[in-house]
């Protein structure tokens, strides 16, 4: 029994020895480790930037060195680019990848060598029909077409052929007339040239007035010919039309010569006169060139492509030459050789219409660009000669321009559709100077009072009472005496009464927001140049509003309260100006 016991006791020591060094050794271990992790978690900073910067997605020039939200907006902050330190207002950077992606080359630029193309001035333009060479084919009598026999464009007519037949109910008239004149040509000779002189006058032939005569009968149709030869080029009538004396039914071209009409840009016309030999070209035959003569330069200037056309009339007697091929004009003009004209690939210059813009690449280690003005001279080849914006060693984009010129335009930076000229908006409106009369000012003081319900009623988003204060508003503004103002002050008033009735008319939240715009563009300089309201008033704005254009309003509050979102970004915006 003793024994049993002693085993018992040996056998209990033994597990609970076990069972220490299992689960206890685990247990430290796993202390161990937990305080090991906790310290990695504390002290590993490795996927940190130091200076890593947040900014908000809508207002980015706020910078802040930790998370949290917007003091305009509200929103979120997110983490900024931290490759963008460092880069100009208007600079952009691209990585290597989207750069190799899009095959965006740069070339440093110098000055043009003197070449055997240097001086020749190249044009672009299409070949034209002679309008010296054009007729257009008529009816000579009003009649019906009853057969067009030259029906479409293109078809080749010659002289004498026959284009139409017309029943012509005036010249059937004047047939009756020649048979009856005819049997007495000999008491009454001189009525007999008469009508005969009438119908040679409606082109009919000495042969066909002697067959009528001779048959005795009256034609019901009479043909016309052609007067001319050449290619129809524009068919004016159709079978069954009425036509009037005189109405064009053909208009017919000789191809026999064409005129090659080139645009000459601005810069390019002192370089052109009348006599000018050039060398034309045309992808239809790249081979060949034909030599022709600049036969005229048109004196006015088209305003909306700032080119002149520039003509020359080209021999075509073998038909090679189609109105509206394509063809490039190449002819020698003056070269002014020196130190600031530059020579660039024409694949580098961004033409808008205005202006003439290429990337420059302003750090040598870098993918980091920025879009540079640059005025064009003449265009040599692929080549531009660059007269101003560049100097040598500038590194330009040669190849993937507009590829760089879209990562610009989507980062906000100046682009070639993003000019980034100061809108007139953006003038503080204090600069806009008004004089109102005493009775004006008194009444417009007045009518502030609904204008800030009506402001308040816009921030609770309540449509109803923001109709009601828009229309006590603007009675009170219609009281006022204006025909004593200078047109800008009455035409302010005038556009507030009208947003002010838009906004009492509608019943639909966004438009009234939208009107409330426009509004406070003329309430608000006319509330800067009042003499002393009753109570201080701050000019608020919210740059987010009107599609991010920027807004404003008066408000008696310091603190923003946003009447254009609301609840949504009640807070969205900041004090422009203050009114004492």
């Amino acid at each position: 029994m003793n024994k049993n016991i002693l085993y018992i006791a040996l056998a209990l020591i033994v597990g609970l020895l076990g069972g220490w060094l299992i689960f206890g050794s685990s247990g430290s271990d796993a202390k161990a480790n937990k305080d090991v992790s906790e310290m990695s978690d504390t002290h590993d900073h490795s996927g940190e930037s130091p200076n890593q910067m947040w900014t908000c997605s809508m207002h980015p020039q706020i910078m802040q060195p930790e998370p949290g939200d917007c003091p305009i907006c509200g929103m979120d902050l997110i983490p900024a680019e931290s490759g963008a330190d460092g880069l100009a207002v208007n600079e952009i950077k691209m990585t290597e990848n989207a750069m190799a992606l899009a095959n965006i080359q740069t070339t440093i630029v110098g000055n043009s060598s003197m070449s055997e193309d240097d001086g020749m001035i190249t044009l672009s333009g299409k070949i034209a029909t002679n309008e010296e060479n054009n007729a257009v084919q008529a009816s000579y009598f009003d009649g019906r077409i009853e057969r067009l026999n030259v029906n479409y464009e293109g078809q080749k007519v010659n002289r004498g052929q026959l284009l139409a037949t017309i029943y012509a109910p005036n010249l059937v008239a004047a047939q009756q007339e020649l048979l009856t004149t005819a049997s007495l040509k000999e008491s009454q000779p001189e009525l007999y040239k008469a009508v005969r002189n009438k119908l040679k006058l409606w082109k009919l032939s000495e042969a066909q007035i002697n067959a009528i005569e001779t048959s005795g009968k009256v034609r019901d149709n009479f043909p016309i010919y052609a007067t001319v030869s050449g290619t129809v080029s524009e068919v004016m009538s159709r079978e069954g039309d009425y036509v009037k004396q005189g109405q064009p039914i053909l208009k017919v071209s000789n191809l026999n010569s064409v005129w090659a009409e080139f645009d000459a840009y601005e810069n390019q016309i002192s370089d052109l006169r009348v006599g000018q030999k050039i060398k034309v070209v045309t992808n239809a035959y790249a081979n060949k060139e034909f030599d022709a003569t600049v036969s005229f330069i048109d004196p006015i200037l088209n305003n909306a492509t700032r080119t002149v056309i520039v003509r020359a009339t080209l021999k075509n007697t073998d038909n090679l030459f189609k109105p509206g091929m394509f063809v490039t004009g190449k002819l020698k003009g003056e070269m002014k050789m020196n130190n600031e004209v530059i020579s660039v690939p024409a694949s580098a210059v961004m033409w808008t219409g205005e202006r003439s813009l290429v990337y420059i690449k302003t750090n040598p280690n870098e993918p980091v660009f920025e879009m540079r003005e640059v005025t064009i001279g003449n265009r040599n080849g692929e080549n531009y000669t660059i007269t101003k914006g560049l100097q040598n060693g500038d590194e330009i984009v040669t190849n993937g321009t507009f590829t760089v010129d879209a990562a610009a335009q989507l980062q906000g930076k100046k682009s070639m559709m993003n000019q980034g000229k100061k809108q007139a908006s953006e003038m503080p409106m204090s600069q806009m100077k008004m004089e109102f009369t005493e009775n004006f000012q008194k009444q417009f003081k007045k009518a502030l009072k609904p204008y800030l319900q009506m402001k308040d009623a816009l921030v609770a988003s309540d449509v109803s009472q923001v109709s009601a204060f828009a229309k006590a508003t603007s009675t009170s503004l219609k009281s006022a005496d204006i025909k004593s103002l200078g047109s800008m002050e009455q035409s302010h008033i005038k556009k507030s009464i009208e947003m002010l009735d838009a906004i009492a008319a509608n019943d639909i939240l966004e438009n009234q927001r939208d009107h409330f715009v426009i509004l406070n563009e003329n309430m608000v300089p006319i509330a800067i140049n009042v003499n002393g309201t009753d109570e201080m008033l701050y000019v608020q704005k919210c740059p987010m509003a009107n599609n991010n254009k920027g807004a404003v309003w008066l408000s008696a509050e310091k603190d923003i309260r946003n009447p254009y979102y609301g609840d949504a970004m009640l807070t969205c915006g900041s004090v422009i100006e203050e009114i004492k």
